[in-house]
């Protein structure tokens, strides 16, 4: 009896410990796309990505768009929309360097390197795409 009662207390912990919300409503702003999409770098309008530290937006893919940053050692691509506030036009981010601000009064800004906010830390960073680098041709697909 004693260990029935043992297994039954540490199964209530394994339930208890292992539970976790998997839609946090803290982080539930962004829709999960399926996204590809080919950026070929030969052509004009990617032409600052052949160097290093430069970005450059794209719209209507993802949420609010793609926003993809040469960091030096390779190529990073995030989702182009504050992932800390509803989805409104003034969501989507402004690329400033290496940094990006939201337009809305908040004006959450986040770092195009690390994803993470900078100044106030915020529950929720910038939403990462994949990046797959094929000779001139970029390919940005989701998780």
């Amino acid at each position: 009896m004693r260990l029935a009662k043992i297994i039954s207390f540490v199964t209530l912990l394994l339930i208890i410990g292992c539970a976790k919300n998997i839609n946090d409503s803290r982080c539930n702003y962004l829709l999960d796309l399926d996204i590809y999409y080919e950026v070929n770098l030969n052509l004009p309008q990617y032409n600052d990505l052949n160097f290093i530290s430069n970005s450059v937006y794209i719209p209507n893919v993802g949420n609010g768009g793609i926003i993809i940053v040469n960091s030096g050692t390779g190529y990073l691509a995030w989702d182009a929309a504050d992932p800390n506030h509803t989805n409104l036009p003034c969501s989507t981010l402004i690329i400033s360097g290496l940094e990006a601000t939201s337009g809305c009064a908040e004006q959450n800004t986040y770092s195009l390197i690390t994803g993470q906010s900078i100044g106030v830390a915020l529950t929720c960073s910038l939403k990462p795409y994949r990046v797959e680098s094929n000779g001139n041709i970029l390919v940005i697909t989701s998780f």
